[in-house]
């Protein structure tokens, strides 16, 4: 692999890891976002039911943002699997060139099912669960307390 090969991938590695860094603090405006938004239907408000939609939806936004998260992660580790090993020009996979994230992608895109199972997979992760499931607790103890 030659040195230009090497700073294209490095390149695209430093791109890939702002933009994982960046998803991730949007995951977290989306949580906070939901409290509040879950604590003013809910309580002051009264909206009740209808909060537990809203939160199950803001939930659902933010597994599929970590979907989209988890896909650069993913390319971020082929990108460091290149870059670690120096493949020779024989040995190179388009897979492993630099900047072939979206080529990438297309090429292993499940189905519309596989899609929503992959955001189900990683809205109950904990990390993504954890504020929603806390929200939902809160206003079903809301609704049965009034």
């Amino acid at each position: 692999m030659s040195d230009v090969q090497i700073s294209i991938l490095q390149t695209e590695w430093v791109t890939l890891q702002t933009q994982f860094d960046s998803y991730e603090k949007c995951s977290l405006v989306i949580k906070l976002f939901s409290i509040l938004v879950c604590c003013i239907l809910a309580f002051a408000l009264q909206a009740g039911i209808w909060s537990l939609l809203i939160v199950a939806i803001l939930w659902l936004q933010d597994g599929i943002w970590k979907t989209f998260q988890n896909r650069i992660g993913q390319r971020l580790e082929v990108v460091e699997h290149a870059i670690q090993h120096h493949l020779d020009s024989t040995q190179e996979q388009t897979s492993q060139l630099g900047m072939q994230f979206n080529l990438a992608w297309s090429q292993n895109r499940p189905s519309a099912i596989g899609l929503v199972c992959e955001y189900i997979k990683q809205s109950i992760k904990p990390t993504v669960a954890y504020p929603y499931v806390v929200l939902i607790a809160l206003v079903i103890v809301q609704l049965y307390v009034r």
